[in-house]
């Protein structure tokens, strides 16, 4: 297997559909972190798609949230197809996105031990943000450099960010 990570729009939006479905099921769409993401379009810079030849193989999306005023950079999902997970495939593109992070603290809903081992990742700052539905408080985790508020209602990033 060759694997290349390449930038999202690289694939077909239909493909990335499809992976989804059989990586999460056709009812993704109503979890809590579709919500938290509602009406926002993805981070294209921050997204990644992996291919095997022409084979869509793997996804990771980013997306523009915040924390109350605090932008925030929502990851996920991050997919594999079903038959190629646990194969590395996810830890590349998360290796991938947290080399080319910009300065957004990163808020995922995730297993933590794998994204903190890995990655940092953790629910210590999370436990009593609001979000817009059910969510297993050990499981909505952030990656940041900042301090962060200790409460907020976190959701979709409705305010432009500054000029660099």
């Amino acid at each position: 297997m060759t694997l290349n990570i390449e930038p999202l729009s690289r694939a077909d939006p239909a493909a990335v559909e499809t992976l989804l479905d059989d990586a999460f099921g056709a009812d993704r769409h109503g979890r809590t972190a579709y919500r938290i993401r509602e009406g926002m379009e993805v981070i294209a810079a921050l997204s990644l798609a992996t291919f095997d030849g022409d084979r869509l193989v793997g996804t990771l999306q980013c997306w523009p949230v915040a924390l109350d005023d605090v932008a925030l950079t929502l990851v996920g999902p991050v997919a594999v197809l079903p038959g190629l997970q646990r194969g590395g495939i996810g830890r590349a593109m998360m290796a991938a996105l947290m080399a080319k992070r910009q300065l957004d603290p990163l808020v995922m809903i995730g297993d933590p031990e794998y994204y903190g081992r890995f990655f940092g990742f953790s629910a210590d700052a999370t436990q009593q943000w609001t979000v817009p539905g059910p969510v297993d408080r050990r499981r909505l985790l952030c990656k940041s450099d900042i301090a962060l508020p200790v409460t907020g209602v976190l959701g979709p990033r409705t305010f432009a960010l500054a000029p660099l």
